[in-house]
Parts: C-alpha cells; structure tokens; sequence
C-alpha cells in the first residue's frame, strides 16, 4: 500500500478539470497504454493569452490520475510562459509529496503540458538522433539524460522511479548507468547497507566519513552543476547540517531538494535515520 498524502488522496478520488476542452487551443498527448500510462490534456486560452480551461483525460494509477489533476489546478489562470516553468518537482510539492515510486506520473504530466504548449504554437517534435534505452517501456537515452538532470538523478532506481525505464527485465540497467557516469562524471556505488558485512553497524567516524563522501559523489556533482552548492556546518548523530548557497539559497525549490535529494541519498547510501536539516543564515 503506497503512503500517500491526504491531498493525492483527494485529486484522486475528487479529481479536478476530468474531460475534454471543447475546440482546444492545445492538446498534448503522452505515454501509451502499452507502457501502463497515457495522458492528454486540452487547453483554452482566453482574451489575455491565459490559460481560461483546462482537462484532462488519463489512463493510469492514484499518482497519475491526481497528478494530472493538480496540474490543471496549478496552471490555470497562467500565461503559456508561465506555465512552462512548471516542472514535476512543483506537482509534488503541490500534492504535499508522492512516493519515489511515483514520481515518474509527475514527469508525465510536465511532458503533457510541454506537448501542448507545443501544439498551440504549431511547434513540430523536434526531431533528433536517439536510441531506445528501455524496450519494455520505450525510454530512450535522451529522456533518461533530461530526466535526470532536471531532478538530479544519480542512481539507476531513481532512474527508474521517475522514467519506469528499468523497472522491467532489468537488462538495461548498464545503459542507464553509462548514461549517469557521462552526465555527472562520477560513478555510481552501492548502498551502505550491501557494502557492510551483516548486523554490523557504522562507528561515529565511519559514518562521518561516509556523509562527506556521498555529498562529494552523489549529492553536490548535480547541485553545482545548476549553479548551486551545499555546506556540511555539523553532524549530530542522525542530524545532518546544511546551508544552501549559490542559486540553492533563494530557489523556492529548495526544500524539496533538502528532503527529496540530499536526504534521499544520505539514506540511501549512510544510514536510513538521517534527517537532514537546512541551517538558516
């Protein structure tokens, strides 16, 4: 059973903007039945050039289905340039969260609303040299590449809690991680938890050590690479430390990045008790 929060909960079950605009501006069409997601979303624009209506239609899971709906909600009354610089990130913050598993039906949903922006300005696909990554769900190598960049993906089961590419047979797993170690330039490695032997737990300064050591590998590679940086101020147990600087500081995505990323990962690849705490100047 997936913990979901009460507002995703909500857009499910009482979901918003269901349908189709009659005579659109816009229509976006994404994913496949095939895959197990589809969505298309129509758009009408009023007087002003701003989003008057806009619905959706969608073949999916809870997260799809209310993802798609706040969508809806959040770019309603938007101009087309504003909604473009909606991204998934802010459809879960909006929702109060969704689990990584589902992170992926948030992408969709950005992929939607690009498509028919795209659509209205009678924007043919641009089209460009790609190699399909995932046959089972039909992921390529530039979605994956865009993907991760844009949510600081560094791990193959990030990959795929965000695309589905690898949530099949598994067998482009390697692909997927040769597509990370060119992004980021740094390589990939195994959680805490398969490197100790069985019962045995971190010292104090294993586990300091291993805090550097991931934000230097997994976390800050991404971070810097949008311009933004994180300092380590003080560990205090469990309790990580943090202030936020370059473009970080005043990014309103900051606390999804604390919480969703660098959290994440010292989880992940430390101990599974970190809380990660920003330190406020």
């Amino acid at each position: 059973m997936w913990d979901y929060t009460d507002k995703v909960k909500d857009h499910f079950l009482h979901p918003r903007n269901v349908g189709e605009v009659e005579d659109p501006d816009g229509i976006g069409e994404v994913g496949s039945l095939a895959c197990g997601d589809a969505l298309r979303l129509t758009f009408k624009l009023d007087g002003d050039g701003r989003i008057k209506d806009i619905k959706f239609k969608t073949f999916g899971c809870a997260s799809a289905i209310a993802s798609s709906s706040a969508l809806t909600e959040i770019v309603k009354g938007m101009t087309l340039e504003e909604a473009e610089k909606v991204n998934n990130q802010d459809l879960a913050e909006f929702l109060g969260g969704l689990p990584e598993e589902k992170m992926h039906c948030s992408v969709m949903g950005k992929e939607a609303l690009e498509a028919a922006i795209a659509n209205y300005r009678g924007e043919a696909a641009v089209k460009e040299e790609y190699d399909i990554v995932c046959k089972c769900f039909g992921v390529t190598d530039k979605e994956i590449e865009r993907v991760a960049r844009e949510n600081r993906l560094t791990t193959v089961a990030q990959v795929t809690d965000f695309t589905k590419a690898g949530g099949g047979c598994q067998a482009c797993h390697p692909k997927i991680e040769d597509i990370l170690k060119k992004l980021w330039g740094s390589k990939t490695a195994e959680p805490v938890e398969e490197r100790l032997p069985k019962g045995k737990k971190l010292s104090n300064l294993q586990k300091i050590r291993l805090i550097e050591e991931t934000l230097e590998r997994e976390i800050l590679p991404p971070i810097r690479s949008d311009g933004g940086d994180l300092e380590l101020i003080d560990i205090d147990g469990s309790k990580v430390l943090v202030a936020l600087r370059g473009t970080c500081s005043f990014c309103p995505q900051a606390n999804f990045t604390l919480k969703h990323f660098v959290e994440a990962k010292l989880r992940e690849f430390v101990s599974p008790e970190i809380e990660v705490e920003e330190v406020k100047p």
